[in-house]
């Protein structure tokens, strides 16, 4: 249970009528007091409401101080239309060019040029990147692990929704095309899970892909944004010892679920 007693939060932001709603139950099993930073809250939302006491960090991070024993964490947020997208600095192009911990870019440089240098504009380049990790994966749960990059992914040829985005992240990255990594609730997806799709920097603007192709991108729902998946973990332990048995999911969009050629140009709010 949390040091502190339970309670909810409601934070209102804005009204709108068409609202879709996320949301996920997760359960801990503590076995020695810890300190935890969850990612799960929607970025924007309409409203939501957290069913513990915690203290919310930038990047709408949520830090925990628990003791021992079994704690459940409940969150649930209803998301309506959202403005575009902020331009993108000149910081965000800087690190989204980086190599990083699973988006090893310096080293799959080589392999990134000799099979999509001859696009004839960064677009196409991303769009080539993207169906090519499409049709060369397999997606397979399990197929990878916590040290998994994209380079392990790349020889493999399988991985789940966190190798494909890494792999779409790095070989972009390896053509100097800004790429990054985004946490989402995904209406449409099955099994409904927490869900990384990536997003790369065309003409000045944000762009996602997902190459697993498995959810609508009109519908995506940002959690987080980071280099690759050590940004954007949905859980954090700081201190401590903790498991973490069940996690349940909802993702609901607010009309029917367009349809998504996964070529046409969209962006995350």
């Amino acid at each position: 249970m949390c040091d502190v007693p339970a309670c909810t939060h409601r934070y209102t932001v804005c009204r709108v009528t068409d609202l879709a709603q996320v949301g996920c139950l997760l359960t801990f099993d503590v076995t020695a007091p810890a300190e935890i930073v969850l990612r799960i809250a929607a970025a924007a939302p309409a409203a939501e409401t957290l069913s513990v006491e915690a203290e919310e960090l930038p990047g709408r991070q949520h830090y925990l101080r628990v003791r021992p024993g079994r704690l459940t964490v409940a969150y649930e947020a209803s998301v309506g239309a959202l403005p575009p997208p902020a331009p993108v600095s000149l910081i965000e192009r800087v690190e989204a060019l980086r190599p990083s911990r699973y988006c090893p870019s310096d080293r799959l440089a080589g392999f990134a040029a000799s099979e999509f240098g001859g696009a004839p504009d960064a677009t196409a380049t991303v769009r080539a990147i993207t169906g090519w990790v499409h049709d060369h994966l397999v997606y397979a749960s399990g197929a990878s692990g916590p040290t998994t990059d994209a380079a392990d992914t790349l020889l493999s040829g399988a991985g789940v929704c966190r190798d494909f985005a890494h792999l779409v992240a790095t070989l972009c990255r390896g053509l100097n095309i800004p790429a990054r990594v985004a946490a989402v609730y995904a209406p449409g997806l099955s099994p409904m899970d927490f869900h990384l799709v990536a997003e790369t920097a065309l003409d000045g603007v944000w762009r996602v892909w997902d190459a697993t192709r498995l959810a609508p991108r009109p519908t995506l729902i940002r959690i987080a944004t980071g280099r690759d998946a050590a940004d954007t973990a949905l859980a954090t332990t700081i201190s401590g010892a903790l498991t973490m048995p069940e996690m349940r999911i909802t993702a609901v969009a607010a009309a029917d679920l367009p349809v998504d050629d996964h070529e046409a140009l969209v962006s995350l709010p």
